[in-house]
């Protein structure tokens, strides 16, 4: 399998492909960055897409997905029951009735019927009101020996949810949450999931101060490897179901 952390600036976009072959997408950056999204899933010769998921409604997450959906035969489309009243978010959900789909509740406990995996939301293990970040959805991945966990935004209060609920979080390749905000990636939690690779979806010299000194010192203390989308550009994590290796490409 390889999961591709496609480089979308501030954002984040991610390409599944799995074991048995069926395209997962997670998020696909802000606004207008969804054609590049799509060019990028033509050039690895997807053809339609089994499973979408929208980690929360945030722009720079969902902003793409609407021009995903358009290019694309989707399947099933997942989502966290929050909404919001930006454009982005009524673009695509508009885009998802135009596909005659309804959307699957991303939440604790739910599985992705995915062949030779194990895929199950972590999170939101409960509402959190308006605060968007921690709906985020959290998926945790496994193929046989190599574990994955896909984090959104969450930040502290799902972290907290997340451990309390004993759900097993160890992955070998964590993406970091929040484009590595401060609110993110406590030591409780990175101690959990020791990740091997940590990858940050980032944009260069963003108006956040993404990824911050805090967040990676924190990966540097677990003995993580990080890889920045920001310096690498699209991230490639390649699994056999035992070994790892990483490429990138600007």
């Amino acid at each position: 399998m390889k999961v591709h952390f496609i480089d979308v600036g501030q954002g984040d976009a991610i390409y599944i492909k799995a074991p048995e072959g069926e395209d997962i997408i997670i998020d696909a950056g802000n606004k207008g960055k969804g054609d590049e999204v799509v060019a990028y899933l033509k050039s690895q010769n997807v053809d339609d897409i089994e499973i979408m998921i929208s980690t929360h409604p945030d722009a720079d997450h969902i902003g793409g997905l609407d021009e995903v959906l358009e290019a694309y035969k989707v399947e099933s489309v997942y989502a966290p029951k929050v909404s919001h009243t930006t454009q982005a978010y009524e673009d695509f959900l508009l885009a998802v009735k135009n596909e005659g789909l309804t959307i699957k509740t991303a939440k604790t406990g739910v599985a992705l019927n995915v062949k030779g995996v194990s895929a199950k939301f972590v999170a939101p293990y409960k509402e959190y009101g308006t605060d968007l970040n921690n709906w985020s959805a959290v998926l945790h991945w496994t193929y046989n020996q190599n574990s994955f966990l896909f984090t959104g935004d969450a930040e502290l209060g799902s972290e907290k949810d997340m451990i309390a609920s004993n759900q097993l979080l160890k992955a070998d390749v964590l993406k970091v949450s929040h484009h590595g905000a401060e609110n993110g990636s406590s030591a409780e939690f990175l101690s959990l999931v020791k990740p091997k690779y940590s990858i940050i979806s980032v944009g260069a010299n963003n108006s956040y101060g993404h990824p911050t000194a805090g967040a990676l010192n924190r990966l540097k203390a677990i003995g993580s490897s990080v890889y920045r989308t920001d310096q690498r550009g699209t991230i490639t994590v390649k699994s056999n179901g035992t070994q790892l290796s990483l490429s990138t490409v600007r």
